[in-house]
């Protein structure tokens, strides 16, 4: 039975199906010619998400990212270091000296998932390069090319412990499509690089381009996609990651007071309690009155764990397109 059949027969009620609506309006968007804009923060590439997502991406579904820095550097650490990371199922109850066994075994732990070390001193010495050689020239780029480039000169060719195609990086340079990351700093590799600046290994902190910028180049291919085409929102977790990416279209209207499509897709998977303060954005009531949402788009939120559901949503839309392109 395939997935898209599974979830049409059993997800009946409740977040089942919220979730099953999410993905029958995506696949609807699909037909009618919108682009998808998706936003990740939580640590969906320690999750392997790129297994699920990566294959979006190559199939046109996918038409930009918003990521946490941190979900687009693991996405690639689990994609030459796989073999070596550790898992520890029983993570809710180890103590603080059995963390700190698994820190002096030179691993860094993400929930149930250790990641070595070396594998991010190995990278980092090799983005160090670019930096270092667009700081000298007074170039700039932006976070996300830096990573493209070292998938495209082959750095990761030979090095990788699972296949190329699990990558939701490299698939999206293959497509071409950005990777916004915004709060760069927020990230090992971001770490790193400021390091790098104050240490004199990297000549200036302009090398990487700042969020404003990021935001900019957003602006700019919001406003050249919406002329002929919907905008969809497709939101895993809160915070900067999403948040960036939803005020482009406020931005649009107020800031720039130019016309423009508000986002007609939404849906947003988390398990954060907006009255305790969890969630960092607003639900989609109240996105009306930001100027983010029209009262007729189509909006789903799901109240579960993102790493279950949006794998099935992305399978469901593959599932459902390619019987409609048969």
């Amino acid at each position: 039975m395939s997935i898209a059949k599974f979830l049409e027969e059993n997800f009946k009620h409740f977040n089942a199906r919220e979730t099953l609506d999410a993905a029958k309006a995506w696949h609807e968007f699909n037909k009618n010619g919108g682009k998808m804009v998706v936003a990740m923060a939580g640590a969906m590439s320690t999750a392997e998400i790129g297994i699920s997502l990566a294959p979006m991406i190559r199939a046109g579904k996918v038409s930009a990212i918003s990521s946490t820095a941190a979900n687009i550097e693991e996405d690639l650490f689990n994609l030459t270091s796989n073999k070596s990371y550790k898992l520890q199922p029983n993570w809710r109850y180890l103590t603080m000296e059995e963390d700190a066994k698994t820190r002096d075994e030179g691993m860094n732990r993400v929930t149930d998932t250790c990641i070595p070390e070396d594998v991010m001193i190995d990278m980092h010495m090799a983005l160090r390069k670019l930096w270092s050689e667009a700081a000298e020239k007074g170039e700039s780029h932006f976070h996300w090319e830096y990573y493209f480039k070292l998938i495209e000169n082959g750095f990761f060719k030979g090095k990788n412990d699972v296949p190329m195609e699990n990558s939701w990086v490299v698939a999206a340079c293959e497509m071409g499509i950005p990777i916004y990351t915004p709060g760069v700093e927020d990230s090992t590799l971001g770490n790193m690089f400021c390091a790098d600046v104050m240490l004199g290994h990297v000549k200036s902190h302009s090398a990487i381009k700042p969020g404003t910028e990021q935001f900019e180049h957003l602006t700019n291919w919001y406003l050249e996609n919406s002329k002929d085409h919907d905008i969809g929102f497709f939101q895993i977790g809160g915070g900067i990651a999403g948040d960036f990416a939803m005020c482009v279209v406020p931005s649009i209207l107020q800031d720039h007071e130019l016309h423009c499509k508000r986002w007609r897709y939404f849906c947003h998977i988390g398990d954060a309690v907006t009255s305790f303060g969890g969630y960092s954005g607003c639900p989609p009531n109240e996105k009306v009155t930001w100027h983010k949402l029209d009262t007729d788009t189509v909006n789903f939120t799901i109240n579960s764990d993102a790493s279950i559901v949006a794998p099935l949503i992305f399978q469901y839309v593959l599932e459902k397109d390619a019987e409609g392109a048969a």
